[in-house]
């Protein structure tokens, strides 16, 4: 089986970026980014962007940085309220933004993986979520129709893997990760500690390897999106 192990982010995105391209990110929050690979991105220069992703990160940090050096040009996003930088650009039409119920972008990616070219959903029917899209009734009931969504290049974060690319989320950092893993034409992953292969049990696995291309072994950050301390009783 072939080694998919990359000494690092640099060298596990060489040949893979280009000016244009759709790239996902995984993560909710900044819980679960692959802030190593974003941290690359960045580096590379590449520009006119599409990004899919639950949010775009905080001002600064996860996929914010590549909106503060203007390498986005569309969002395909279902929440950008952490960002200041996203808002600004937005209201002054520097950034196209197509906005998802949430539960809609992660079935829109789960199907782009799949193989399925579309699919009808209820969530949106009468708002401004369904203008454009066509309507059926099923069962007296009107749904819209949802397009899959697909990728140049998915990045992902897990927290163990091994050279055949199998990977291990933890908790809820498993979250967009395994479907939109399974979306790129080219998915690279990072995580926390790359295990020999063979170590990770077949039913622990939540990815296979077969959707894995390329993997780095990174190193974290862990930014708290928001740190909420509550007072001690004593105090």
């Amino acid at each position: 089986m072939a080694n998919k192990v990359f000494p690092d982010a640099q060298a596990a995105l060489h040949g893979a970026l280009f000016d244009g391209m759709t790239i996902m990110a995984g993560g909710f929050g900044l819980c679960g980014i692959p802030e190593n690979l974003i941290a690359e991105v960045k580096r590379s220069g590449v520009k006119n962007l599409t990004v899919i992703s639950n949010n775009a990160g905080v001002d600064g940090f996860g996929l914010g940085v590549l909106l503060n050096t203007r390498q986005v040009k569309k969002m395909i996003s279902s929440y950008v309220g952490e960002n200041k930088e996203f808002e600004r650009q937005y209201l002054s039409g520097e950034l196209e933004l197509e906005f998802n119920p949430q539960g809609t972008l992660a079935e829109r990616c789960r199907a782009g993986g799949a193989g399925i070219p579309g699919f009808y959903t209820k969530t949106g029917v009468g708002t401004i979520v369904a203008e454009g899209k066509e309507h059926r009734e099923f069962d007296g009931q009107t749904y819209i129709l949802e397009t899959a969504l697909k990728a140049d290049v998915s990045l992902v974060k897990a927290w163990k893997g091994d050279a055949q690319g199998n990977l291990v989320f933890r908790m809820t950092a498993r979250n967009f990760n395994p479907d939109m893993a399974t979306a790129g034409k080219i998915c690279v992953a990072e995580v926390e500690e790359i295990v020999p292969v063979g170590s990770l049990g077949g039913d622990s696995i939540h990815l296979p390897g077969i959707f894995v291309n390329r993997i780095i072994q990174g190193k974290f950050e862990k930014r708290i999106e928001q740190r909420t301390v509550r007072k001690h009783a004593s105090a």
